[in-house]
């Protein structure tokens, strides 16, 4: 887990952007206008009317959500949206209907191409409902760890979402919740759908992996005011897309499933109701009651790994074996000696 964004850094990049109100009966659309860069549309929706008011309301109250300077913007609410999207576009009305939480996902904002849906929840988190979700169906400012770049097309299931936390020990074991609730997730729709298990594995700190190739990532940054710490969640997997290493759909079709395919708007509904159940376990009862199921997904239960230190002049390796996770959420490993150590990641694998 990265604290990396501060207030005064999360301001920096974005600036606030003027718009136009036009409000047609129950729905609204905002047009924004910017000075240079390719247009994108940003689509608002709710699961309840409620819900829905929140984004007319945040429009209204002049409440401009923070987009990067350079991208021109279009904002409309999903009920008034009459532009025929493409037809691979992420399904928005499956996905309310499909989803059952109480909290998460259920104000939710889409964009058929968007720069980061990181930086829209993360730039907008004081504006936004806890729980909201950024969708981008392309994204090409994606963020990954050590502030790497990535360029995802379609085919990848591609959203941000926001938390809220006060216990500062339990931040950095969220990525290992969101991580297990990915897994939970499409185990769930294979259980529902009568297909084989594509049994996606956790590579610690946060990585997704599927037949010993990466199909997807996590990142969460952090920052910390008024005693809480606001969290935003992104989230990466290839679902539809078999380049650079695989995908769901390419796994389903290795093993001759040819009757049926992973969408991003089912894995995204299961995701949420499965995040939600253990989240609520894990903020009640603390990681330990996940634990279990946790070192079932991950790769490393019993794994040898060579460490290096520097012992005066002199780089030393020693070979230790990963036991589970610190309490801190960092690897616990011992060496041949039975010593304990704590490992931490490199940063950038």
């Amino acid at each position: 887990m990265t604290c990396s964004l501060s207030p005064s850094a999360a301001a920096s990049g974005l600036v606030p952007t003027p718009y136009k109100l036009i409000i047609y009966g129950y729905g609204l659309v905002a047009e924004l206008s910017m000075a240079c860069g390719s247009p994108c549309t940003l689509v608002l929706c709710g699961k309840s009317v409620a819900e829905n008011e929140i984004a007319e309301s945040l429009l209204k109250s002049n409440n401009t959500l923070k987009l990067p300077d350079d991208v021109a913007v279009s904002l409309l609410l999903h009920s008034e949206s009459d532009k025929p999207f493409d037809e691979e576009s992420f399904g928005i009305d499956s996905f309310m209907n499909s989803l059952s939480t109480n909290r998460f996902g259920r104000f939710l904002l889409w964009s058929p191409r968007l720069t980061s849906t990181h930086d829209v929840v993360s730039q907008n988190f004081g504006v936004l409902p806890i729980g909201s979700v950024c969708i981008a169906d392309v994204q090409y400012k994606g963020r990954g760890r050590s502030k790497n770049v990535w360029e995802s097309p379609k085919g990848c299931l591609l959203f941000s979402f926001t938390l809220q936390m006060e216990d500062g020990r339990a931040v950095p074991l969220v990525q290992y919740v969101v991580s297990l609730a990915v897994t939970e997730a499409i185990k769930d729709i294979c259980d529902k759908n009568g297909l084989p298990l594509v049994d996606v594995k956790i590579k610690w700190p946060n990585d997704l992996y599927l037949n010993n190739l990466k199909v997807g990532g996590i990142l969460c940054t952090s920052t910390y005011t008024s005693k809480k710490f606001n969290i935003s969640v992104g989230v990466g997997l290839n679902v539809d897309n078999e380049k650079p290493t695989t995908c769901l759909n390419g796994f389903l079709r290795e093993l001759s499933v040819m009757t049926y395919q992973f969408k991003r708007k089912d894995i995204l509904a299961a995701f949420f109701d499965k995040f939600e159940q253990f989240y609520n376990l894990f903020v009640d009862q603390g990681f330990q009651s996940l634990e279990e199921l946790y070192y079932k997904t991950w790769l490393h239960s019993g794994q040898r790994v060579i460490v290096q230190e520097k012992n005066e002049e002199q780089l030393v390796e020693n070979v230790v074996t990963v036991q589970g996770l610190t309490s801190s959420g960092y690897l616990l490993a011992i060496g041949d000696d039975g010593q304990m150590c704590e490992l931490h990641p490199d940063g950038n694998r």
